[in-house]
């Protein structure tokens, strides 16, 4: 009898075991497919769009306020860039060690992006870049009222004289006019007006630095500063960069000979506020620092921000014995070795044009 429950019970506890190990068995495969489901899923996450069945292909700007934890920033990305499952987005992040790498600003978001593209991006701190553009022929006035005008750069200098903001600028030029380069200046959100400045300051000083010590020789002019106040009225002269080689030769050959440069936009510059669009005889015979009519050799200061097409032309003034030009009303302008050709050449150009 003993025997009989002996073997009873080893059966049963071998068939326990069996049902244990299968029972474990079957737990470990639901595991082991839940982790693969996961993973898989995981894995599709990662691989789709954030915008994804998002009929919108427009970037998004979103702004990351410093500080911001990697919690805030999954909440921000989906409110405002439609990212799914925020809190697995933090996760994933923290896994990947980047919960802290994350920069703050503006970003771009395109819907096309992935979740880790996404991060790559806050990561870099690649922040949205915003154009300003200085023209060339414009006074330093113009150029500070663009900057201005423009929200996304912070205004620190309005109210000040240019020479409390040439101070600032720590320029090596002895005016503000004049002394920054015209180009298209590209930044961020919080940008101030007298960072951009300094680029553009920067940028003037290394188009001098490479071009200053390729000038002609014998130029009527001996520091780069003297160079640019030429260039400032060859830019204004004219917009057509085929002539201005031609305008910078006249006005050369003129300051060589002692002649004054009777440069127009050297009056209107010399007006101020007072030009309403016409130069008047009286204005021509009034004396300021900038009226070449009335001054010899070159004005004080630039009068316009110079191109590197205007500089280049007063470092390398064209040949000839043209002493005079005048407009001929396209853009172009005449040119002539005498007085007797340029009055000929005024009265076709300007006085026939003004009596029509």
């Amino acid at each position: 009898m003993p025997e009989k429950f002996s073997k009873f019970w080893h059966n049963a506890a071998m068939l326990s075991l069996s049902r244990l190990i299968k029972f474990f068995c079957v737990m470990a495969a639901l595991c082991i497919g839940a982790a693969l489901l996961g993973w898989l899923n995981l894995n599709r996450y990662l691989e789709s769009p954030i915008g994804e069945g998002n009929s919108s292909a427009e970037s998004i700007v979103i702004d990351i306020p410093a500080g911001f934890g990697v919690n805030q920033v999954a909440s921000l990305l989906n409110r405002e860039a439609g990212l799914k499952w925020p809190r697995i987005f933090a996760a994933w992040t923290r896994a990947q060690g980047q919960d802290r790498s994350i920069r703050s600003g503006e970003f771009a978001i395109e819907p096309s992006m992935t979740p880790p593209e996404v991060l790559a991006l806050l990561v870099s701190g690649r922040n949205v870049q915003y154009p300003v553009t200085l023209v060339e022929g414009w006074t330093i006035d113009q150029a500070l009222s663009q900057l201005w005008a423009i929200d996304t750069i912070s205004s620190t200098l309005q109210g000040l004289t240019h020479e409390e903001i040439l101070a600032q600028l720590q320029s090596p030029y002895p005016a503000l006019e004049g002394s920054i380069f015209p180009d298209t200046y590209f930044h961020t959100r919080g940008t101030t007006d007298i960072d951009i400045l300094r680029r553009a300051n920067q940028r003037l000083q290394q188009t001098m630095d490479e071009l200053w010590p390729a000038r002609d020789a014998a130029l009527p002019y001996e520091t780069p500063w003297e160079a640019l106040i030429m260039a400032s009225i060859i830019e204004r002269e004219s917009g057509y960069n085929a002539e201005k080689n031609a305008i910078a030769g006249v006005f050369v050959r003129r300051l060589q000979r002692g002649m004054r440069l009777q440069s127009d936009p050297t009056v209107i510059y010399g007006m101020g506020a007072e030009y309403q669009g016409d130069i008047r005889r009286r204005d021509l015979a009034t004396t300021t620092p900038w009226n070449t009519y009335r001054i010899n050799g070159l004005p004080p200061t630039p009068i316009a921000l110079s191109g590197r097409a205007s500089i280049e032309a007063s470092l390398h003034p064209a040949e000839g014995t043209a002493l005079y030009f005048v407009s001929r009303g396209d853009g172009s302008h005449q040119f002539s070795d005498t007085l007797e050709e340029h009055n000929a050449a005024v009265r076709q150009y300007i006085l026939n044009r003004t009596s029509d």
